[in-house]
Formats: structure tokens, sequence, C-alpha cells
């Protein structure tokens, strides 16, 4: 019972293992994962290894991502030279073999991130000299970095780091980016940080310090605070006055670029904040997911100078108790400097009049995913007045605004606007006119809920998005357009190009095109780039040639989204296919073609049965046969009365001869056959009977055809006697007769025809289709018509011999 269930369970495991897309290979017992794509990345995560298992070596990037894996030995990844990414991330990793890493010479990421690391090791990394970007958060182990001389990103820390001493970033002296978990940290030796330099970009957790060890964390940002460096500090709590003094040392070092992330914030310390980097030449704040608290008290900070700030941004920020808050417009004097402003999914549903009138310089603005309505964007804008002078770019999209008309009036007054975003709103009808700044060359209206276009749109755009819309057409002609979005509409064609003369892109993805072709692509002018692909294509012969030929060769147009994009709808047959790799027959794709050649190859094989018959007399055969046949059923309705067949026969003989051989028959062979005569060799008294012969001259009957008085004298002959000679070869008629009687001759069973020879006459020159006649001539003796006299009568006697009746 027991064995039974451990192979149950072992049937489970391969089953399951072949679901996960592995399968177990090699005589180490080693699973293999075979989810490897055409560009040679492996995506073995969730696949529940616990082992590294095999893939190609050819593999390019490697995602053991969310297993089980507990070890990497040094066997385990060796072969995998071309490697370039190799993701550990969220396994159970709690060693690794100093070697393990040696064979990934071209590794230039690795993700070590969430294991169970309590060492790290610099001998993993000093085979791997191209590495740039590791990733070893959240493990519990002490951090040392050793010769990571060409690292540029950099991630580390978690609830384990506690110290940070100095010498263990011995070896990573420039980077990029770096990322520091630390918001348990409890020692810090200043300079630690402070040796990577330069630094672009560093983010830092802080939580702890800033609660509890307001001297530790000042010492941290003072050794990262460069005038190049942006610092993005997370998890922070600044509540109370206490919680900015971090700041006071990094403002003295003129710290100029600064992001908050998960931070929660009172008003006082905001203004105290303000008062901290009094003078700093601070260009960048950005808030990100952050909560707000107090009752907008922001008196202390109306004497502080912040005329260097050109960039505020604040993203998914809320206040909390915000019926408390008076309003920010005592913060009005840092909206005179700034250049930028983004204020996104923070819930605003106004900016008022009084706010826009102060952002004096600002040339760019963000209210986008806010509750901004109709009637609030136009006291936003000031109701069409003059202001925002400066303003260029303005993005409103995501807000429940409906009417496009009012939109238009209100920023027809932005005499410097170039770009507008009113995408993911409630339009859903566009007026026959509107009004908009010269300027305007960016629109962007995707996501909305038009159904036409009309000639409201500006003739000053140059880029126009209209993407996932419910447009079926678009007539308006833009002739400075250069970039067109229609994807994620109802088109069913491509619009004319000759609407948009200068269209250098166009994007239709996500359609109802069907088809498009040359002609279509030719319409537009400067068309260099065009991605067409998740439509319902129709595979015709045409349209299949036609998309091949530009994906293989690049045509016309360049076709920038990826071949597989393109597949096809129907036929049914071809369905989910994707068009470069259909290949349909010449029967379907040259029908016409196709056709012609068959008829073409059948007529040429016809030609030659044709003569082939014609070499084998076979047409005569056929000719023959059908006279004969009908022959035969005429003599059949004339025998019907008669039961008896020797009635019909009137003649001893039908006499075939040439006309020209008419001499002979009448003053020779019929004078001898059909008077009585005596016997001139015997002297007996006997005498021969006179014979009845079918002569053509006198025994055809008139009126009828020639053919029929063939055919019946053959038929009531007891014999037929063909006088053969070079006429009789020449002569239609006894051809007739020949031909006749060699049907008769196989209807009668073949001893009915005499051949008389007038002259010497070779088998030979009888046609040859007369193959029993021929066979007679070679196998039958025939009669030769002597020339001399005396031995004629041995001719007659044998003749007459030949022409004897059965009853005689």
């Amino acid at each position: 019972m027991g064995r039974l269930t451990s192979c149950s369970l072992t049937l489970l495991l391969l089953l399951a293992s072949l679901i996960q897309g592995r399968m177990v290979n090699g005589e180490d017992g080693r699973p293999s994962c075979s989810r490897c794509d055409l560009n040679l990345s492996c995506n073995c995560s969730h696949g529940g290894f616990t082992q590294v298992p095999m893939v190609t070596d050819q593999a390019l990037i490697l995602d053991l991502s969310f297993n089980n894996i507990t070890l990497v030995t040094q066997d385990d990844l060796m072969g995998y030279s071309r490697l370039r990414v190799l993701n550990l991330h969220g396994n159970r990793i709690a060693v690794i073999h100093t070697s393990a890493f040696d064979a990934l010479w071209s590794l230039e990421e690795l993700d070590l991130s969430d294991n169970q690391l309590k060492t790290l090791s610099y001998k993993w990394f000093k085979k791997l000299g191209v590495l740039q970007q590791l990733n070893l958060l959240n493990n519990p182990s002490n951090s040392s970095f050793h010769g990571l001389v060409r690292l540029r990103r950099l991630m580390f820390g978690g609830p384990a780091l506690k110290e940070l001493r100095r010498g263990d970033l011995l070896g990573v002296t420039e980077l990029d980016e770096l990322t520091v978990h630390a918001n348990n940290l409890a020692r810090y030796d200043s300079g630690t940080l402070g040796d990577i330099w330069p630094l672009g970009h560093i983010t830092l957790s802080l939580q702890g310090p800033f609660l509890t060890n307001v001297t530790l964390a000042a010492a941290v940002l003072a050794d990262i605070s460069y005038p190049e460096t942006l610092i993005t500090l997370e998890d922070i709590h600044l509540i109370g006055n206490q919680s900015v003094q971090p700041f006071r040392e990094s403002a003295k070092k003129r710290i100029r670029q600064i992001s908050f992330r998960n931070l929660s914030v009172s008003d006082e310390s905001i203004v105290d904040f303000l008062v901290v980097t009094d003078g700093v030449p601070l260009s960048l704040i950005s808030i990100k997911d952050a909560q707000l608290t107090g009752e907008g008290r922001w008196e202390k900070a109306n004497r502080t100078d912040h005329k260097s700030i050109d960039e505020f941004f604040l993203q998914n920020t809320v206040i909390l108790d915000a019926f408390k808050f008076t309003a920010f417009l005592q913060l009005g004097f840092l909206l005179n400097y700034p250049r930028k402003l983004s204020i996104i999914n923070c819930g605003v549903f106004v900016m008022p009049c009084k706010t826009s009138r102060m952002l004096v310089n600002l040339q760019y603005l963000d209210l986008s995913s806010n509750l901004l309505t109709d009637l609030t964007i136009a006291e936003s804008l000031c109701h069409g007045q003059e202001t925002l002078k400066q303003l260029r770019v303005l993005n409103i999209s995501g807000n429940p605004l409906k009417s496009f008309s009012t939109i238009s009036r209100m920023v027809a007054k932005l005499p410097k606007l170039t770009h507008l975003d009113i995408s993911r709103t409630g339009y859903n009808l566009m007026p026959s006119t509107c009004s908009w700044p010269v300027t305007l060359k960016y629109l962007n209206i995707s996501r909305a809920k038009l159904t036409t276009i009309t000639d409201c749109l500006p003739q000053s755009l140059e880029v126009l998005d209209l993407s996932y819309n419910d447009l079926k057409d678009i007539s308006l002609s833009l002739p400075l357009l250069r970039e067109l979005y229609l994807s994620g509409n109802k088109f069913q064609v491509l619009p004319n190009g000759q609407q948009f003369p200068n269209l250098q892109t166009l994007t239709m993805q996500f359609n109802t095109l069907n088809v498009f072709g040359l002609q279509d692509l030719q319409s537009y002018k400067r068309l260099e780039s065009l991605q067409a692909g998740y439509n319902k294509f129709i595979c015709t012969c045409d349209f299949v040639h036609f998309l091949q030929f530009e994906l293989k060769e690049g045509g016309v147009v360049k076709l920038t989204d990826s071949k597989d994009s393109y597949a096809c709808d129907s036929p049914f047959q071809l369905k989910g296919g994707a068009v470069s790799e259909v290949r349909l027959s010449i029967v379907v794709c040259h029908q016409v073609l196709f056709v012609s050649v068959c008829c073409g190859v059948a007529l040429f094989f016809g030609l030659l049965l044709c003569i082939l018959l014609w070499r084998l007399h076979a047409f005569w055969y056929i000719k023959m046969t059908w006279a004969w046949l009908k022959a035969k059923r005429s003599s059949h309705k004339q025998r019907k009365d008669t039961m008896d067949s020797e009635a019909l026969l009137s003649f001893d003989a039908f006499v075939s001869y040439s006309e020209k051989d008419a001499s002979w028959v009448e003053n020779f062979l019929v004078p001898e056959l059909e008077e009585p005569r005596d016997n001139d060799i015997t002297i007996s008294t006997c005498s021969y009977q006179p014979l009845s012969l079918c002569l053509h001259k006198r025994d055809f009957l008139p009126g009828h055809a020639i053919v029929d008085n063939i055919i019946s004298a053959i038929e009531h002959s007891r014999h037929t006697i063909f006088v053969l000679s070079e006429n009789f070869v020449q002569s239609d008629w006894c051809r007739y007769e020949l031909d006749f009687s060699h049907f008769w001759l196989f209807d009668a069973g073949g001893d009915a025809a005499i051949l008389i020879l007038l002259e010497p006459l070779s088998k030979d020159d009888v046609p040859k289709r007369f193959c029993k006649l021929r066979k007679l001539m070679s196998s039958t003796t025939y009669l030769e018509w002597p020339q001399e006299e005396d031995r004629r009568p041995e001719f007659w006697r044998s003749l007459r011999k030949a022409l004897k009746r059965d009853d005689d």
C-alpha cells in the first residue's frame, strides 16, 4: 500500500512538472524549463522549481523568480556564457557557491532580492566583468562589495540592515542609481555613502532614523547631498518641527532636487521645510503617495526665498480633514517661479482663476486624473480671458469633461499653447466649428467617446491622437499633420492619404481593417511608419502577398509593429495564423492563370491525342463503326419480316472495282461469270451455272445514297470481289467499298472477300488502316490475272471454285 502511494505521488509530481512547463532531464535528475521564446528569453518563474533548471545554452534572459530554490551550486549555471539577465528574486536561496556565477561572462543584470542570504561574498562577482545592475534587497545579510567598478545600478538593504560602516561599499565608486532600504538603521559611519561620486539618483528608506535618530538621518543626507544628485526619500513621516532638522546639513550643500514617496506630512512640517531650505537653490520638489494633515497655516513661510524652484510635482496626494483647510493662497509666493506644475490624481475639482494668474512663468501644467468639470475648468482658465501667457503644454486628461466647444473656447486665448491633452474625457460630440490658438500643434483626444470628426479641429495640427474612440472614418484635411494615431476605433479601410500630404506616422491597430494594399499606401506621399496590426484581416492572395513583401523587404512603408500582430481572421482554415507564415496554393491565388494553364495543357494533350488517334486511324474506325451500325439498323428493319437471312442474299458476288478498270470487268469478268458456258477443258457434258454479280453501274438503286447502296450490295452478296489495281487504290469509292467490306469481314467472320490482282500489287499498297485486308493478302491466296491467254482458263476455274455456292 505504501509503495502504491509512493508511485502515485511520483506520478502526480511528474504531471505537475509537465503542467508547469518543465520535465526531468539529465542523469543528475535536474529539471529543465522549456518556456523560452524566439527572443531567447526564458520565463521559468512560478514553476515550483527547487533547483536551478536547465534551459537552452543560447538563452539571453532567464527569469527564475518566485520558485523554491534554496541552493545555487557550482555547476547550475555552467554553459550560459551568453546570459545577460538573471532573475532569482523571491526564492529561498541561503547558499551560493563562490564559483556559481563564474561562467556568466556576459551578465549585465543580476537580481538576488527577497532571498535568505546571510552573507554576501564578493567572490560571487569577481568574474562578472560587465555587470551593471545588482539587486540585493531584503536579504538578512551584511553588505560587502568589492570589485564592482562597472556597476551602475545597485540596490541593497532591508529590515536586517542595522548598520553601514566605512568600507562596506569599497569598490563601488560611481553609480547612476543607488537604492538603500535602511528603515531600521541604527549605526552609520560618516562618509560611507559619500565615497560614491558621481551619483545620479539615490533612493533612501529612512523611516526609523527620521523618527528616532535625527542625527543619524542628517549624517546620511549630508553624504549624498550633491547638486547633481536627485534624492528620493521613501517611507518618511514629517510631523513636527524636529522632523525636518536632518535637512539642515544637506541644505548647506545646496541640494537642488528632492523627491518624497509614501510621505506623511503636516502643514507645520511643510512650513519648517521651506524655512530650513530658505535660499537653497531647489529646482525640483516632487511628492508621490502623500497624506497632508493640518489646517493650512502657512504664514511663517511667506518670508522665505525659493525663487529657484522650477518644478512642482504632486501625485496621489490627499488632504486628511480637507474641510479644516483654509486655502493654499498664502503659498502663492511659490507660484510665481515654477515653469512646470503637475497635480495628478489629487482630487482637485477647481484651480481658482486667482491662482492661475499667479503662475506667470508656467509653461507646463498637468491637472490630469482629477475632478475638473466644464464649469470648473472654465474658472481655472479664467473664462477665456488672457492668462497663463507662457503656457505651452496643458494636460487635463482623465477629468469628467463633456463640452468640446467649452474647452476650445477656454484655450483659444492661450497665445503660446502647442500641446493639449484632453484624453480620457467624456467628449462624444464635436461641433462643426471651434476656436483654437494658432500655435496648437499637438492634440490628444484619445479614449473619449467621439463618433465623428468635423472641421472643428485646427489646421495647424502636426500630431493628432484619436485612439480608442468610436470613429469609422475621417474626412478632415490636415495639411501639416505628421503623426496620426487611430488605434482602437472602427475603421474598415485606411484613411485617404491625400487628406494628409505630410503624414509620416500612422497607427491603425485594433480596428476592423480587412485588407489594405499598395494603392492605399501610395496615396500617402511621405508616410514612413505604419502600425496596422491586430485587425480582422481577410487573407486574400493579393493581401497576403503584399503584406509578406512589406514585412520582409520593407517596401513602400515600414511596418513598425511586430509580424505576429498581423493575423488572419478569415477564411476559417487560416484564422489566427500569422500572415507572414501563410502559404496559399496557386489554385487559390491564380485561378485564371491556373485554369488557362490547365486548358492549355488539356488542349495540347488533346491535340496530341487527336494526332495519335489520326495516326492510328481511330477516327476512321469511329466513322466506319457509326456508318456500319446505321446500315445494320436499316438492314435489320428490311429483314424484320424474314426469318431466313439467306433469302436476302440476292447476288453471288459484289464486284468492287475502279471505273478505270470497268472495261476488264465488262469485257472479261461479267461475260465469263454471268453467261452460261460449257467446260472447255473437260469433255464432259456438264456446264457451269451462271452467277449473279452486283455492279454499281447496273444494280445500285437510284435515289438512294451511294453509301447505303454500297452497304446494301455488300450485305446482299455472298462474296465481295475486289479487283485490285493501282486505279483501285486511288479510287475514293473503292476506298468506301473497302471500308465497309472491312467491317463486313469482322461481322461475317472472314471468308467473303475474293481478291483479284489485275497487275502486280503488294500489300503495302493497301492502306494500313485496312488491317484485315492486309492480313488476308498475307495469309490468303489471291488470284492474279494472267497476261498469257493459255493460263486464263485456269484463272476462271479457280475463281468459279471460290464463288461456288453451297447447294452446287
